[in-house]
């Protein structure tokens, strides 16, 4: 179930009390993803083992417990389940049904603006998410590129952007981060600049 899991959302943190207990885990107001087109629901994982359950106008206050092999179990409408945490960031929680083949996704919205009411809402905030986090990301790596079957670099992305506009080099070249061990991204110069 665990495969399943990971190979649907990668790159999974899994949930560390001392990390994330008391920073991004209680009193945090967690919307979930799955079924939010029918029905809105907040999730608030309260420091009393109370889990409170806001839908619309109405609040349904259960109980969640946490033990030491990282697992929770939560009461729900069909009693008790237990689930695996994770964090994809810091406002993405995953929480792993152990029992079945079965996970649910909530985005953590304290720090976002609008309301998350329907899945185009959650696109739009992931697409803003992840544009911010990989203009961040790409400004601040170098890359090498291959041109010709030969690799040149490290450089930051406004260097390559210069040796493009100069002419000096392809925009269609491939590139890798520093940290990658080839080019199987198949990521060219023209990639980054148009994410700057």
């Amino acid at each position: 179930m665990n495969d399943y899991l990971h190979k649907t959302i990668p790159n999974l943190k899994p949930f560390s009390y001392e990390r994330h207990h008391d920073s991004h885990f209680i009193n945090q107001p967690w919307v979930l993803v799955n079924g939010i087109s029918k029905n809105k629901s907040i999730y608030t994982f309260k420091e009393d083992n109370i889990l409170e359950i806001s839908r619309k106008d109405n609040i349904i206050k259960t109980s969640w417990n946490f033990n030491l092999q990282n697992t929770f179990t939560i009461e729900t409408e069909d009693g008790f389940i237990k689930v695996k945490a994770y964090f994809k960031d810091d406002d993405i929680l995953v929480l792993n049904n152990l029992e079945k083949k079965d996970f649910a996704l909530y985005i953590n919205t304290s720090k976002y603006d609008d309301e998350l009411n329907s899945i185009e809402d959650i696109q739009a905030f992931l697409k803003d998410k992840y544009r911010k986090k990989v203009s961040t990301v790409i400004y601040d790596h170098e890359f090498y590129y291959i041109e010709q079957a030969k690799e040149y670099g490290p450089f930051k992305v406004e260097e390559l952007a210069e040796k493009v506009n100069s002419g000096e080099i392809s925009a269609y070249c491939f590139v890798k981060d520093v940290n990658e061990y080839d080019y199987s991204k198949r990521m060219r110069i023209e990639d980054l600049i148009q994410e700057l």
